[in-house]
This record gives structure tokens, sequence and C-alpha cells, in this order.
């Protein structure tokens, strides 16, 4: 059986409704799993006239009573959201309350095992903490992390041959640098390694990036590289993981999108997203004309990928969004539930 892919619509007020519409339009995903759009039914509607699509809506109160027909989408109908109440490419505390709706939802129906994974359209975190779920959640993984009961999330990015996972993300500098510990990376290292895994890599090559200028010369630029990441990589070897580091962080991505690495462990959140979105973002001088690659969280009991971008609150409601990332996400999912052996 094709597995069945729960997709969250995102924040109403951006392009997360769109992108999944034009995306739905796609022979493709409906060759390799059962979507089914976890939101709103009105606002699904409104999101295909504007994608331009010739496509219909079915609203459904539960798994059981999708069709899975091409042209007709299955909307798990939250009803939380009038059409009236969505502007268009606007922070909106009613769009943050109603994306954090569809993400709860999302994840009751896999951990009940109503749908083998989750694929997310982004939120807006102003948007999110004015509905009330920034309070309790700084954004998505965070709160897969915490109702899921996983405790702590990991990141993965991926865009071809491109994967990189990080050791810190959302925090500051200053505190990314503090947070570069032994353990910390350690454990980082076998998340890469399991993560491969599940996307069909039996023996992944792991590459470990410096946190300093050229890897910290042996400590003249800095000793996180002698004291925190080498012993790191050397406890993760004594496992029998294949892994090499640490590599200057100036040299090793090209390394990763040639092949050399299945995946490259980035210490901070611009070493590794900056990478993987020159590779997957294409800008033609006045608008994004490509936009793929995806973000997988590691370390859940259940299958999460979303796109690897945000809201584009720019493009939002005007019928010019690219739909790539979302189709690229839906496609990562179906390869983990296969090979997690999830119908």
């Amino acid at each position: 059986m094709k597995p069945i892919i729960g997709i969250t619509m995102g924040d109403p007020a951006g392009i997360g409704s769109e992108i999944i519409a034009k995306a739905l339009t796609r022979d493709e995903v409906y060759e390799k799993c059962r979507p089914v759009v976890i939101g709103d039914k009105k606002a699904m509607a409104e999101a295909i006239k504007i994608a331009g699509v010739n496509l219909a809506v079915r609203g459904i109160g539960g798994i059981a009573e999708a069709q899975y027909v091409r042209g007709v989408i299955d909307v798990y109908d939250l009803n939380n959201i009038g059409l009236e109440k969505i502007p268009f490419g606007k922070i909106d505390a009613d769009c943050g309350r109603a994306a954090g709706e569809y993400i709860e939802k999302a994840i009751q129906l896999a951990m009940n095992r109503e749908i083998a994974g989750m694929v997310t359209a982004p939120i807006n975190k102003e948007s999110f903490d004015l509905g009330g779920y920034g309070k309790k959640y700084r954004g998505h993984t965070e709160m897969l992390a915490a109702l899921t009961g996983a405790g702590k999330a990991s990141m993965m990015l991926a865009s071809g041959n491109l994967r990189v996972i990080h050791v810190t993300t959302h925090v500051a500098m200053r505190q990314a640098v503090d947070l570069i510990k032994k353990e910390r990376v350690y454990n980082t290292i076998h998340k890469a390694h399991e993560a491969c895994r599940e996307l069909g890599i039996e023996n992944p090559r792991i590459g470990v990036c410096g946190l300093n200028p050229h890897a910290g010369e042996g400590g003249i630029m800095g000793y996180e590289e002698v004291e925190e990441i080498m012993p790191a990589i050397e406890h993760a070897r004594a496992d029998g993981l294949n892994v090499e580091g640490p590599i200057p962080g100036d040299t090793i991505y090209p390394r990763g999108k040639s092949g050399i690495f299945d995946v490259i462990v980035a210490m901070y959140h611009d070493q590794g997203h900056i990478p993987v979105k020159l590779v997957g973002f294409l800008h033609d001088g006045a608008a994004w004309s490509s936009v793929s690659g995806v973000n997988i969280t590691i370390g859940l009991p259940i299958i999460r990928v979303s796109v690897d971008h945000g809201t584009a609150f720019g493009k939002a409601g005007k019928g010019i969004a690219n739909e790539q990332s979302m189709v690229d996400a839906v496609n990562y999912a179906v390869l983990i539930a296969k090979n997690r052996k999830l119908g």
C-alpha cells in the first residue's frame, strides 16, 4: 500500500496552501503516496483559485473518509479560519493559531499511526507567537519534540547529494560556540548516521566541519577542534561509524555535493544552511526562479519533513510561488516511510 502522507497547510497568510495545491497536480505525488491535507477546506479552495490549477476540494472529518482521487484534494477540515480573516502576506494572530492547530492534529494522527508521516508547509514565527503557540514552542521542531515526547530533535537539510545536520541551530552565535561540546557533537554524528540509514544509505560517509577558520590549525585559531570535536569523532569511529574530520567549513561542502560524503555535520546554523540553500535556491535577479530542498526532523518517533523555505509573505496570494520544495518533501517522507516499513 502507498503510505498516507499528511500535509499541514502552514500559515494561511503565507504560500503554504498555494504550493500544496500546485504540488498535488503532479502525477508523481499520487503515484508514490496517498496525500491528505490537514488544514481548512475553504482556505484550500481559495488557494486553488490563486494557484490557477484545475483541482477540487473534498472536506473530510477523519482519515478513513479520504479517497485519494487525483484531481480532488482530501482536506482534513479543521474549519478554523475564515477567508475574511486571511490577510495574505501579513502577520496575524488567527493565522498563527490556525497553523499551530494543523501541526497538533498532524502529530496526533502520526502518533496514532493513522498517517505514515507528516509534511509541513511553513509557519511564520511572529504569527505563531501571537496565536499563542510561540509562548510554548520556539517553532515547528521544538513543538514536534515536545508533543511526541522526543525531548530533543535535530534538523537535517537536504538538496540533491548535499545533506547537512546541525550541532546547534536557533541560538545566538556566542551561545553556539559555547554549545560545541564533545557529547553534543558525538550525538549529532550518530543522528547523521541514523538519518542516512533511514534514507537507504547502509554505511554513510560522514564529514564533520570544524568550528574555526582552517579547522583551528591545531589550536592556532581556536581549541574547539582539538578539545571537543576531534574527541567526538574518535569516539564515533570507535563505535564503527565512517567519520572524517574536522574539515574546514570552506572546503567540506564541495565534497558533500559531489557525493564523497553522504552527510555533513555542521557546527552552527548558517554554516549548514548557506551551502544547502546556495545549491537548492535559484534567483534570476528579480525573483526566486526555483526553490528546492527539504528539512528532515531527526530524533522523532514519527516522520516529519518540511519545505526548506519560509512563508514568503511577499509572494502570498499572488499565484507565483514555486512548489518544488513541497514535492521534494513529500518524496523524502515517502522514502523514509518505506524504509521504516510504514504503510
